[in-house]
């Protein structure tokens, strides 16, 4: 659980490790709908571009044990797909929503160094204060090593 409120619950719902990165989920469950927000926008990254980024936005975000960072805020995010990013990563991924609960996948590349991987969250809409959540950076990179490509004799990196 990142936070839990009397209006919002946020909690990492899943994690996943792969050899060049690795998947996390956050879901934000509401205590009553509200109709007027629009949860998935915080997947396109920028819409606000030239404007103070709206208080119903959930911010989220990765800090490392070398004290990089990234969040869903950073513009580094719109690297193309087919070009090495300039610097780690998060990557919004799939999302579903509906007026009480929002899910939402992010990619992390690459992997973290050992040490404490923290995941934050911060949503000024429902008075949710910067919140967070640490997590041991070498059990991420354990379950990594311990990653199974599942057809060794196919290229995954092409479609």
């Amino acid at each position: 659980m990142l936070v839990h409120t009397d209006r919002v619950a946020v909690a990492i719902s899943g994690l996943l490790a792969y050899p060049a990165g690795f998947d996390f989920s956050v879901t934000a469950v509401l205590r009553t709908p509200d109709r007027r927000v629009d949860l998935m926008h915080h997947h396109r990254i920028g819409y606000w571009e030239g404007q103070p980024v709206p208080a119903d936005f959930l911010r989220v975000g990765v800090q490392f044990a070398d004290g990089s960072t990234v969040t869903n805020m950073d513009r580094r995010s719109l690297t193309p797909l087919d070009a090495e990013p300039p610097g780690r990563l998060l990557f919004p991924g799939n999302a579903e929503s509906d007026a009480r609960r929002h899910v939402a996948h992010y990619w992390v590349w690459p992997l973290p160094p050992t040490g404490p991987v923290t995941i934050v969250c911060e949503w000024p809409a429902y008075d949710t204060p910067e919140s967070r959540l640490e997590v041991d950076g070498q059990v991420i990179l354990d379950a990594a090593a311990r990653a199974v490509r599942l057809w060794p004799d196919i290229d995954e990196t092409t479609d």
